[in-house]
Parts: C-alpha cells; sequence; structure tokens
C-alpha cells in the first residue's frame, strides 16, 4: 500500500518541532478531559444510587438505621452529612463552656451543614477547571499550528517559485489538520463540562434539600430518635 503523502504520516515527518510541540500538546489535552469526564461521570453515576437511599433513610426508624440504608460508600455525601450533622449537635451538647457554647445550636448545626455542602460541592466540581481550559483554549492551540504550518509552507513555495496546485495543496492541507485537532479536543471538553455541571446541579440541589431535612430532624426531634447516642442531644434552641 503506497502511503499518503497528504497523510498523517507525512504531517509528522515534514512538521517542524513548533507543529510537533502543538500536536502532543492537543494529545495531551485530550488524555487529559476524557479521563475528567469519564472518571466524573462514573462517580456521578455511583451517587445517583445514594440519591435513591434519601428517601428510605427517612422511613427507617433510628437513626442508626437511617445510616446504614444511606450506605458508607467512600465519598457518599449523604452519608457524611448525617454524620457531620450529627456530630455537631453532639459536639455542642458536650462542650457548652467553650466559646462556640454561647452559639445557638440552631447556627451551630447549620454551619456544619453548610460545611459538609461545600465539601461536597468541591469534590463534585474538582476536575471541571481542566474542561474549561481545555474547550476554550484547544481551538486557539490548533490554529496556531495551522497558521505556523502555513507560514513555513508559503516559505517553501516563495523559496521553490512553483505555486502550482500540487506544491500548495499538501503544505496547507497538512497545516489545516491542526485546526480539526483543535476543534476535535475542544468539542468532547465542552459538551462533557456542560453535561457534568448540569448533573452537579442536580445533584447538589437534592444535598441542599437532605440538608434542611436534617437541621429540622436534629432541632424539632422526630420519633426517629431511639438510639441512645441521638436520644442525648439538646432538641431546643439554646439562648
Amino acid at each position: 500500500m503506497e502511503n499518503n503523502p497528504y497523510g498523517m504520516a507525512a504531517m509528522w515527518a515534514q512538521g517542524d518541532w513548533v507543529i510537533k510541540s502543538v500536536a502532543l500538546l492537543l494529545l495531551i489535552m485530550s488524555i487529559a478531559s476524557w479521563y475528567v469526564i469519564i472518571t466524573r461521570s462514573i462517580r456521578l453515576y455511583r451517587l445517583r444510587k445514594n440519591v435513591g437511599a434519601v428517601d428510605k433513610f427517612w422511613h427507617t426508624h433510628s437513626f442508626a438505621e437511617g445510616l446504614q440504608v444511606l450506605g458508607k460508600d467512600t465519598g457518599n455525601p449523604f452519608h457524611h452529612m448525617a454524620i457531620e450533622g450529627q456530630a455537631a449537635v453532639n459536639h455542642h451538647s458536650t462542650n457548652k463552656d467553650d466559646l462556640h457554647g454561647q452559639i445557638s445550636l440552631a447556627d451551630w448545626l447549620s454551619e456544619a451543614l453548610r460545611g459538609a455542602m461545600d465539601e461536597a460541592a468541591e469534590k463534585l466540581q474538582s476536575g471541571l477547571s481542566i474542561l474549561a481550559s481545555v474547550g476554550s483554549t484547544a481551538p486557539f492551540v490548533g490554529l496556531f499550528g495551522t497558521v505556523w504550518g502555513i507560514y513555513h509552507a508559503l516559505v517553501g513555495i516563495g523559496v521553490s517559485g512553483q505555486a502550482s496546485i500540487d506544491k500548495v495543496a499538501g503544505p496547507v492541507g497538512e497545516a489545516l489538520i491542526m485546526t480539526a485537532f483543535g476543534l476535535a479536543v475542544a468539542i468532547p471538553a465542552v459538551l462533557g463540562y456542560n453535561a457534568l455541571t448540569r448533573a452537579n446541579k442536580g445533584l447538589l440541589s437534592k444535598l441542599n434539600r437532605f440538608a434542611r431535612q436534617l437541621h429540622a430532624y436534629f432541632l424539632t426531634g422526630s420519633p426517629m430518635q431511639k438510639d441512645s447516642a441521638v436520644r442525648t442531644m439538646p432538641l431546643k434552641k439554646e439562648a
């Protein structure tokens, strides 16, 4: 099989170190963006399974039983938020002589749940900055490779003094491939960023609702409090 004089191999063989560097940079950007898209999608798929356990949590008969229903999967934000809320209430009731004893239980609990919420949001959004950066810069990186390739193609044509179509088509076509590379890297990154952002927004909305429910539960003392650890919690807002 004859080698294609206008193919990828020819572009790589004829390109200088700038063209090769641009191609390698685009390859690295593509690998990084696809890694983020795949790993974050898998994580979101796993977290969606935890969403269904939230409703079951409120139909259990004790807080300990509810925690078991939520599951203890690594990175489960619902389980972590419930644990943080319980720890905040216990800490507030057993350390009233500390400075934070002057803070009402409602405010102390709100801060604890808000901290757990912020931590979950930070984990969900990790890696999205890579997709945003790749999506916004990859087309320009490819365009730079195109401009550089066309410049050297025109210089070569000027030196040789031949401007026939067969002399122009090869170098210019190879240079334009860099633009296609840039778009091929940027488009999946942009689509992945939008899809993950939308999915994260929906999950954070459910986490926020769960946090409000936990806040009301710990303050009002629902019949769910049957285990001894929760029974000792102060249920009324302190002055």
